[in-house]
């Protein structure tokens, strides 16, 4: 790497940690304001985490600090445990006011991602899934062509003749390859099969049968052998943008819930399958582990590949990376992880609904101390699965 290339992966990275200590001040700012509004005193907000660099006192008493680790930002209430029952003590207000406050950090990292892909819808919103909401009368669609941009010597596809170039215009009879899944998912469907395929080199078309692998270890590069470039689709809209922007932020949020259900099943699958006396089923174990592994990004690939490689893509891609991560922050924030608001939640409802006993503050901080630190070991094990990544 030049010093060129150097400076701007260390000024790619300080945008996406300003992006990041951004995204989880205002997660915290949403806990203060809603605090504040329902008779909570707030003692701190503090900008990362300390040491402690620079403070001052507001006029509304709380106390602003800015503090020397960049990992976000934090918000002190006073009594914060469920036993705390002084007047202005978070502890001492209702269940709903608790939930308010819980879930006002989620509600303001939802709401800035619907923001961010309203203001992608206007000026150029990437296909990012295949049924994405959009207003017909109202959205223009920029689609792009599916081409060949290497070609496996020896693959299938070598066989049949297609070369670097060719644009492909069907597979198996579907014309509709705007999005470039859509080819893998059915090579892959059709897995040591005769596939039909309708290709244009030099204007033009010819169709041809090619018989598939049955195994896309065979030649390294999938079951056609081939590699495909497509730039990506796009959407553009007027004045439906904030409809579909909202909208599509819905979509994805049930799209991350699916995301983490099929993870964590592959975690716990593979987990039990390495166990098997069965050597098929501990190679199948090894690529359910493999795929629970990739589905997850910790602060070294964050910051070390994805923000580095969204900034060169334009402001656009940064933006839209900005509102992912701000989704993410929300949901993640929203499921019953111990030392997480879901999780913090989920424990007082679970003592104060279901249990209906009191919560101390020894065995509030038990349980979230011990989720804070099981926490803590997940990103240490994602960081060791970045670093390498990041060295491949």
């Amino acid at each position: 790497m030049d010093i060129l290339g150097g400076l701007n992966f260390v000024l790619s990275v300080a945008i996406g940690l300003f992006i990041l200590v951004f995204l989880v001040v205002i997660h915290e700012l949403g806990h203060a304001i809603a605090a504040r509004r329902n008779g909570v005193i707030v003692e701190e907000f503090g900008v990362g985490f300390p040491p402690r660099a620079w403070a001052k006192k507001l006029k509304n008493g709380v106390l602003f600090t800015l503090n020397w680790l960049p990992l976000g930002g934090f918000v002190k209430l006073q009594g914060e445990h469920d036993a705390a029952d002084k007047s202005g003590d978070y502890g001492a207000t209702s269940l709903w006011i608790k939930t308010k406050i819980l879930l006002a950090g989620v509600v303001v990292n939802w709401g800035m991602a619907a923001i961010i892909f309203m203001i992608l819808m206007w000026v150029g919103m990437p296909k990012l899934i295949a049924n994405q909401f959009y207003i017909k009368g109202d959205t223009t669609i920029e689609s792009h062509p599916l081409v060949i941009e290497k070609v496996t010597d020896g693959s299938p596809a070598a066989k049949a003749g297609l070369e670097a170039g060719d644009v492909i215009k069907s597979l198996q009879g579907k014309t509709d390859l705007a999005d470039i899944s859509v080819a893998g998912q059915i090579t892959k469907s059709l897995a040591g099969q005769d596939m039909v395929l309708v290709y244009s080199r030099n204007s033009l078309e010819k169709q041809i049968t090619v018989h598939l692998n049955d195994d896309v270890t065979a030649v390294q590069s999938g079951y056609l052998g081939v590699r495909f470039n497509q730039k990506q689709t796009i959407y553009r809209s007027t004045w439906s943008a904030p409809v579909s922007g909202f909208v599509l932020t819905a979509q994805l949020s049930a799209e991350t819930f699916k995301g983490l259900g099929a993870l964590v099943g592959n975690l716990f699958t593979g987990i039990v399958q390495k166990f098997s006396g069965d050597a098929s089923v501990r190679a199948e174990a090894n690529t359910k582990l493999n795929d629970a592994g990739n589905g997850v990004a910790g602060p070294i690939a964050v910051l070390g590949m994805l923000f580095p490689n969204a900034r060169q893509q334009g402001i656009a891609s940064l933006l839209l990376v900005t509102g992912i991560i701000s989704l993410s922050l929300a949901i993640m924030n929203l499921l019953p992880i111990p030392a997480l608001d879901g999780g913090r939640w989920f424990v007082t409802m679970l003592y104060r609904v279901v249990l209906r006993k009191p919560l101390s503050k020894e065995k509030e901080e038990s349980i979230h101390g011990t989720g804070f630190m099981v926490l803590m070991g997940l990103v240490v094990v994602v960081t060791v699965l970045d670093i390498g990544k990041f060295l491949k």
